[in-house]
């Protein structure tokens, strides 16, 4: 059986995580299917958008597979957390926009996969939270560094110096969830969420997303720069033709890509 499933609906790719007998726990066999279908979307120019979520409604991903982990050696546990800093690493790095479905629990590994994603949907009564304190070890897979840009400094140093799980709808409350709805509808609301990326220009949106992603790391007058860049990049495509001539003409545009 597939520890991870690749679903193709139009544009969008749907990755399920699927260890639902084990809490969808990142094991090392799952995560090197993960990384896999991560470098078949990258390579898939009809994918516009990305969904990654786990089976079942129990969990998203309850991290890191510690029954795996207690047979470890320490130079094993550090392998074990580099490939799954790698692999969020990967999610992190896709030029598409990524949205993170969760349902169940998700924590300390498994909220840093959502984590690495552009957008969160969740489910009003989800649990998060990175929890590594709580083991001795602090989050390894950045943690540390994206729960402090999505929520603020001190709020990220209270979630994870006490290792506190939060329901999905504090996570809304907190900036952490851009939508919260009940648990049965977490996957429809992200495939409408995908559906309304995808009717943008292809090829705007992922502009937009590297503009984003690289100006927030530097100084704003760097980040117009970056931005113009990007804009730049934009102009002469013939889906900026057919936008302002669908605009015009009063229907929807038919984005090519190109």
């Amino acid at each position: 059986m597939a520890l991870c499933n690749l679903i193709c609906e139009s544009d969008t790719r749907l990755i399920q995580i699927n260890r639902e007998e084990a809490m969808n726990a990142l094991s090392t066999a799952l995560l090197r299917e993960l990384s896999d279908i991560l470098n078949t979307v990258r390579e898939d120019s009809r994918a516009r958008c990305v969904i990654l979520t786990g089976v079942g409604n129990r969990a998203f991903s309850a991290g890191a597979d510690l029954k795996e982990r207690r047979s470890m050696s320490e130079d094993e546990v550090r392998l074990a957390v580099g490939r799954i800093r790698a692999v969020v690493e990967e999610i992190a790095d896709l030029p598409i926009p990524t949205i993170a479905a969760v349902r169940g629990v998700a924590l300390g590994g498994g909220l840093e996969l959502a984590l690495a994603c552009d957008l969160r949907v969740m489910a009003t009564d989800a649990t998060v939270g990175l929890t590594e304190t709580r083991l001795a070890i602090i989050p390894g897979a950045g943690g540390t560094q994206r729960l402090s840009r999505l929520v603020g400094v001190a709020r990220a140093k209270d979630l994870i110096f006490t290792g506190r799980r939060i329901s999905g709808q504090e996570a809304g409350e907190f900036g952490l969830a851009q939508y919260v709805v009940a648990v049965d509808d977490v996957l429809a609301e992200a495939l409408t969420v995908a559906q309304t990326i995808t009717e943008g220009g292809p090829i705007a949106v992922r502009q937009a997303k590297l503009a984003i992603d690289q100006g927030i790391e530097v100084a704003l007058k760097e980040g117009l720069l970056i931005e113009q860049r990007a804009y730049e990049s934009v102009i002469g495509t013939s889906d900026r033709m057919e936008g302002l001539l669908a605009f015009a003409e009063k229907r929807k545009p038919e984005y090519k890509g190109r």
